[in-house]
């Protein structure tokens, strides 16, 4: 399976021989290498990997750090402090550790990567929790930053641990890269109320008419942030008593595909313009409403405003 150009793999086996540029060890914090994983890597690998590590330590628990790999197939063990000397993880101690582990290996410019089950073996954490926590990680490091690398490994040293991870890695990325790309997407509409009209936009993209300023909500953003840039962008308005009105998720709503918008109410200051993407800007009374064609449902958006503004509640 591949997010963007990078390769997910799940493999049985031993992690101390595979052939990548680096393997992860879930290590604690002091990183002594004294049991489970750790004690397996610098038995193969050799002691003079500890010797490096432990001049490193301690680090933060969910901080990681990179030594050399000694004798091992790998160049690197990244160590991820997975836990205290109280062998004790969690949920966060882990998407620390995974998050930090892809962060050095960035930074060491390596095209590949092994990963244990962070936190199952000495932490005794679940195996599928842990598998989701990791391929939550994995995929927004791979969304969200440039990448050097061109394959990530799960390797797994028994069949249980194997499937278990087979399972929860791939149709958690199936899932999320897959299915919810088909949406719904997010949203936001304003409804702007200036000089004792609102704002609308005539759309130059299909489907066309008339309509309330909006557009998508970009990764990261809030819908607060969003909404103001999208006014600022459309309208070139900058917004001022920002409150939340209704938010709308029909699925028939837009004739593209199914999207999910939240519509605001807000004042504004500036001088209203249309934008790039826009045919056409006005501000209209109320009373004018039912007369404009309206693109989407904002016809419906604005009739329950209008009982809104009566005092009635339309929904």
């Amino acid at each position: 399976m591949k997010i963007k150009d990078t390769e997910i793999k799940i493999a049985m086996g031993d992690i101390t021989g595979l052939k990548v540029d680096a393997i992860v060890n879930a290590a604690n914090n002091k990183l002594v290498m004294g049991g489970g994983l750790a004690a397996a890597i610098r038995k193969k690998g050799g002691k003079v990997i500890e010797d490096e590590a432990v001049k490193k330590g301690p680090i933060e628990i969910g901080e990681a750090v990179a030594t050399k790999a000694g004798s091992l197939a790998a160049k690197y063990v990244i160590h991820a402090a997975t836990m205290g000397m109280d062998f004790k993880t969690d949920e966060i101690k882990i998407r620390d550790s995974c998050r930090n582990a892809l962060r050095v290996a960035e930074e060491l410019k390596i095209s590949s990567v092994a990963f244990p089950a962070l936190g199952c073996g000495v932490g005794g954490f679940p195996l599928l929790a842990a598998a989701k926590i990791m391929a939550q990680e994995v995929m927004r490091h791979l969304r969200e930053d440039k990448t050097t690398l061109k394959e990530i490994v799960f390797c797994l040293y028994d069949k249980e641990a194997y499937d278990i991870f087979n399972k929860g890695i791939f149709s958690y990325i199936d899932y999320m890269t897959n299915k919810l790309q088909k949406g719904p997407f997010t949203t936001v509409d304003a409804i702007i109320e200036i000089n004792g009209g609102i704002v609308l936009i005539q759309r130059s993209n299909p489907p066309f008419g008339w309509a309330l300023p909006g557009g998508f909500v970009d990764y990261g953003e809030s819908l607060e942030e969003a909404v103001r840039r999208e006014m600022k962008e459309e309208t070139g308005l900058d917004l001022e008593d920002l409150k939340q009105f209704h938010t709308y998720s029909e699925a028939g709503r837009d004739v593209r595909f199914h999207t999910i918008a939240t519509v605001f109410i807000a004042k504004a200051k500036g001088k209203s313009k249309a934008g790039d993407d826009a045919a056409g800007l006005k501000i209209v009374k109320l009373n004018e409403i039912e007369k404009i064609p309206f693109a989407f449902d904002h016809k419906k958006i604005l009739q329950d405003y209008l009982k809104y503004k009566k005092g009635e509640n339309p929904f």
